[in-house]
């Protein structure tokens, strides 16, 4: 797949980042509002893990949903790389890799998902625990998972605010979208910095933020989706760029 993206056009690479974008947001909102959302009760342990054994089907599909959300995440991130490397090959390099290391401290904390049902499926090894304490330890592994979500945040905000520079500096996209996608990315930092450092006020301002990033990724999603790229100018930019290199 990495050598057929490398060859492909810039209007079907960018078509392909919106699909595949589509897929990680439309992956994300289903694990995270519709499963967790529907199954977690906020600062209650035991009515979350009988929610869980009892929707075990819809968790499970959850937890499927973050993989597969991640590993389209890594499809956009090689295919806007592709995109956006001859404007400034370093800055693309260095956006490419926050998002590689947002997904892969994502990809590892679904562990923290996954693991209260193996924490509350009564086998033998787990007897020395009474259901109260399994039932906070398996509380504790999503509050685990709900953190490790917040540093791959730190990450992708980052990569965003770098992507949204790209966007800025190119000639093919507009350059009201990479201001868009650039403050998108201050949120993602904002929104994960507030609660680690003052719980309450993060809490507070979670939602804003995580709104007006909803906003810069909807809105490069469906960009991409529906106008892909100003072909013309994205060989114009990649042929100067290739000048300037040699």
């Amino acid at each position: 797949m990495i050598a057929s993206t490398t060859q492909a056009s810039p209007r079907l690479k960018a078509r392909l980042a919106g699909v595949f974008y589509l897929i990680t947001v439309l992956t994300g909102l289903f694990a995270e509002v519709y499963v967790r959302g529907s199954l977690i009760v906020s600062g209650d342990a035991g009515a979350t893990a009988r929610n869980i054994l009892a929707s075990q089907t819809l968790y499970r599909f959850g937890f499927v949903a973050d993989l597969v959300g991640a590993g389209a995440y890594a499809v956009v991130t090689l295919l806007l790389y592709q995109l956006l490397r001859p404007i400034d090959r370093s800055i693309s390099l260095l956006a490419a890799l926050s998002s590689a290391i947002g997904i892969a401290i994502g990809g590892a904390g679904v562990l923290g998902h996954i693991a209260p049902l193996f924490i509350l499926n009564g086998s033998p090894y787990l007897a020395a625990f009474s259901a109260t304490q399994l039932q906070a330890l398996a509380f504790l592994s999503l509050k685990m998972h709900a953190q490790a979500y917040l540093i791959a945040l730190v990450f992708f905000g980052w990569y965003e605010v770098l992507l949204g520079y790209l966007i800025v500096r190119s000639t093919f996209l507009p350059r009201a979208l990479g201001v868009l996608v650039g403050i998108a990315g201050l949120a993602f930092l904002i929104n994960s910095f507030a609660l680690f450092l003052s719980p309450t006020i993060g809490a507070a301002l979670n939602a804003y933020m995580l709104g007006i990033d909803g906003i810069g990724e909807i809105a490069l999603t469906f960009w991409l989706l529906i106008f892909g790229v100003n072909v013309q100018r994205w060989y114009e930019r990649s042929e100067r760029a290739t000048v300037t290199a040699s």
